[in-house]
């Protein structure tokens, strides 16, 4: 039996995500959570075979729980889920230790062959997934400046690219606005823009989810 934790903080998906589960009989849904936090203290004490993560979680960020998971004493492998596929997400998911990375959208027989491959010491990767790592990876391509950005740095980028304020942000982000104020101004100089409209397009040129 290859058991699983969700983490996600939208009830919602779990939801979704624990029907299509159940449905296969060497598949089993053993623990949910909606945070970060959650989630790794979740997978220390159930140790499951695979763990699917939101990368976009309030407080502690998919990635750094990622990252932590996969630094524990256990042999926990993980599956990042996100709504945004394009770079810098699959790469720095896979950087953080994730052994596979889907689409919220993808089909649910998609999502039941990603389990299965990555409980079994495999990887996964969908097949837009891992032609936008593959081309990003060659020599002369147009690398994404968001790359150069951390974690937080990345999340608070893409909220102001749609037009959040740093109190909103602050709360969704669980910081405070002056912690999000210096990330902001820190990724601003690494991306050598200096107002939000600047940022917005950069962000769209390179195809980050900002709508």
């Amino acid at each position: 039996m290859i058991r699983i934790v969700l983490v996600d903080d939208h009830e919602l998906v779990r939801t979704g995500f624990r029907h299509i589960l159940a449905r296969e009989a060497d598949l089993e849904v053993v623990g949910e959570a909606a945070s970060g936090e959650d989630g790794i203290a979740l997978v220390r004490r159930i140790k499951p075979e695979v763990v699917l993560m939101d990368l976009y979680l309030p407080g502690m960020s998919g990635l750094e729980a990622i990252e932590r998971i996969v630094r524990g004493d256990t042999s926990t492998r993980v599956i990042a889920v996100s709504a945004q596929d394009e770079q810098p997400f699959p790469r720095r998911a896979l950087d953080a230790g994730a052994s596979g990375y889907l689409s919220k959208a993808c089909p649910a027989g998609e999502l039941v062959r990603a389990v299965r491959d990555v409980a079994r010491g495999g990887r996964y990767l969908s097949a837009d997934v891992a032609r936008e790592v593959a081309l990003s990876s060659m020599p002369g391509s147009d690398r994404s400046p968001f790359e150069s950005l951390s974690t937080r740095e990345l999340e608070v980028a893409l909220q102001l690219a749609r037009g959040g304020d740093l109190q909103g942000i602050a709360r969704l982000l669980s910081l405070s606005p002056k912690t999000v104020a210096t990330y902001k101004y820190r990724l601003y100089d690494k991306l050598g823009v200096d107002t939000e409209v600047a940022l917005a397009r950069l962000a769209q040129r390179f195809g980050l989810p900002v709508d």
